[in-house]
């Protein structure tokens, strides 16, 4: 099939399209190639993919309308999926003004998009970050999401509510997937375990935040991918059960499913940062620091909806993935 992927010069979007193409899909991608964090990688993990007939690379922001109504115009894709958007929490709290237009103003015109060109199925990407201020744990898509602690995540859990009114009135497949922690080969610079390699490397302190004592589902790229293409393939379908004197957040009356895609495994920041050792074959210099503002203490996904419907079971040890990334670090930059 036909499948519109935006953020392709992204970590997963990248990997993603990669997957799409090997297995016999085209694969439409789109990315504006900003200056969030290094070009070059960017445009590496694109290099990956040109070589593939069934490739086409268009260079436009998902909030320019035009360009992205034209872009469905001609290519007519069968499914999409959006992972194009402004990430972080951190940097939310100094640039509030990016979440709005990549993550509001684009989404909705993805939704347009959609709407108006008969596509299949749309998926999309919230995150772990919308459990905001929850502290039960495992953390389940059938819980309560109304307490966001960063604008970021504020922003994610508008698009879930988004995609539903699409669903609802107009009959749209979405399915919304709340990623945890991904990390592994060709990661993005301003996460974890990018960050602590290229500091332990140069000999530099790294700063541990919540002086280490807090856990993440880190959840292995490959596994990440796997899920995508497993909910890509299954398209949303209405709860047929759903009832508003119990209501499930997850499902609904219209086609419309939310999903956590995590390890279902949480590791103690201070093992990973162990792992990481191991494997460089250095310590760190370790600047133990207070609990970031937006930061939540600890993540584990509840995984057992995406298990039931489309059989996924994450595989990848951390200590696999730690290893394989490091890997393709020194590799990468000649180190």
């Amino acid at each position: 099939m036909r499948v519109l992927v935006t953020g392709t010069a992204g970590f997963i979007g990248s990997s993603l399209a990669l997957r799409l193409l090997e297995r016999g899909d085209e694969v439409v991608g789109v990315d504006n190639l900003n200056d969030y964090y290094d070009v070059k990688l960017k445009q590496s993990r694109l290099a990956r993919l040109v070589g593939f007939e069934g490739f086409t690379d268009l260079r436009f922001d998902i909030e320019d309308g035009d360009s992205l109504s034209r872009a469905f115009s001609e290519y007519h894709p069968d499914r999409v999926v959006n992972l194009a958007a402004q990430a972080g929490v951190r940097y939310s709290l100094e640039n509030p003004q990016a979440y709005v237009s990549a993550n509001l103003v684009g989404f909705v015109n993805i939704l347009e998009a959609c709407r108006h060109n008969e596509v299949e199925h749309l998926v999309y990407a919230s995150s772990s970050s919308v459990y905001g201020a929850n502290t039960r744990v495992p953390f389940s898509v059938h819980d309560n999401v109304d307490h966001p602690i960063s604008l970021y995540a504020a922003s994610k859990k508008a698009n879930e509510l988004m995609a539903h009114t699409y669903s609802h009135l107009f009959n749209l497949p979405t399915t919304g997937l709340r990623f945890f922690t991904v990390y592994g080969p060709w990661g993005r610079p301003d996460m974890s375990l990018f960050l602590f390699t290229q500091k332990i490397l140069a000999g530099e302190p790294i700063d541990v935040f919540n002086y280490g004592n807090h856990c993440r589902d880190f959840t292995y790229i490959d596994d990440i991918v796997e899920g995508v293409i497993r909910t890509l393939d299954k398209i949303a379908s209405p709860n047929q059960d759903w009832s508003s004197d119990d209501p499930d957040s997850a499902t609904s009356r219209a086609p419309y499913r939310l999903y956590n895609i995590g390890s279902n495994n949480p590791i103690e920041l201070l093992r990973y940062i162990e792992l990481l050792e191991e494997n460089l074959g250095m310590k760190a210099e370790r600047n133990l620091l207070p609990l970031q503002p937006g930061d939540v203490p600890d993540t584990y996904a509840n995984v057992n909806s995406l298990i039931e419907d489309v059989d996924y079971r994450p595989s990848t040890p951390i200590e696999v993935g730690i290893s394989r990334f490091v890997d393709w670090y020194r590799d990468y930059y000649e180190v």
